[in-house]
């Protein structure tokens, strides 16, 4: 029996704007296997963006619960919440999110700056990740100097460097075209294969996550509208 790594019960996000409340999600209750490559999917708006958020712990929800890998995510205070993000998640965003100023290598190494890990060795998993997602050679590079696709690469290389278990990724392809978007897709589905991370990844490109994910759940108005088996399933 698949182990539960992911549960929401009743999840809701609302804001408040001019007096008037707007449900951004509403009562969302799913679950994800540990290991699992889930896709979500929806018009912009559909609130898929807010889940990833929540997840993440890049937001608070304004009524139900977050459970990841056993931890109540919602019962967290701020400093325990900042420990999740840094050790238990990786993000990937569409916009990349680099700092400019600083090399691919140094941009790999900033979340381990965070976590305390010693300079030396901060550099050694840089160089490791870099070389992972095929960019070692561009080590010394700064995003100006990098395509959108290399960019990418290196974001998510910045995503592993503190071992997450959790890899959530909102439109990391969006920004891309159609070839390196198979070339991104290929990596996250390597990391979910072979080693074994919980992928959650929004995209409006129902037909690639179809080839990638083993499940997708389609949101609408804030709620939970299909949840399917995709063509990625193992």
């Amino acid at each position: 029996m698949e182990s539960v790594f992911i549960r929401t019960s009743n999840l809701s996000r609302v804001y408040s704007s001019g007096g008037a409340e707007l449900a951004a999600l509403w009562q969302v209750s799913i679950t994800v296997a540990k290991g699992a490559f889930v896709g979500i999917c929806g018009t912009s708006g559909s609130g898929k963006s807010t889940l990833i958020n929540l997840l993440g712990g890049l937001d608070t929800p304004t009524g139900g619960e977050i459970h990841v890998d056993g931890t109540c995510v919602t019962g967290l205070d701020r400093n325990s919440l900042a420990r999740y993000r840094l050790a238990t998640v990786g993000m990937i965003f569409q916009s990349f999110n680099l700092v400019p100023s600083n090399s691919a290598l140094e941009n790999v190494m900033l979340p381990m700056v965070f976590a305390e890990i010693p300079k030396a060795e901060r550099a050694r998993r840089a160089a490791g990740l870099l070389d992972q997602v095929g960019l070692a050679a561009r080590a010394s590079h700064r995003p100006k100097e990098l395509s959108g696709g290399e960019q990418q690469r290196v974001a998510i290389a910045r995503a592993l460097a503190n071992a997450p278990k959790l890899l959530l990724a909102d439109e990391p392809t969006g920004n891309l075209d159609s070839q390196t978007s198979r070339q991104i897709m290929r990596i996250l589905a390597e990391l979910n294969r072979e080693k074994g991370l919980t992928v959650v990844m929004i995209s409006h490109d129902r037909d690639l996550l179809e080839q990638h994910a083993e499940r997708i759940v389609t949101i609408q108005d804030g709620r939970i509208a299909s949840d399917s088996t995709a063509g990625g399933a193992r």
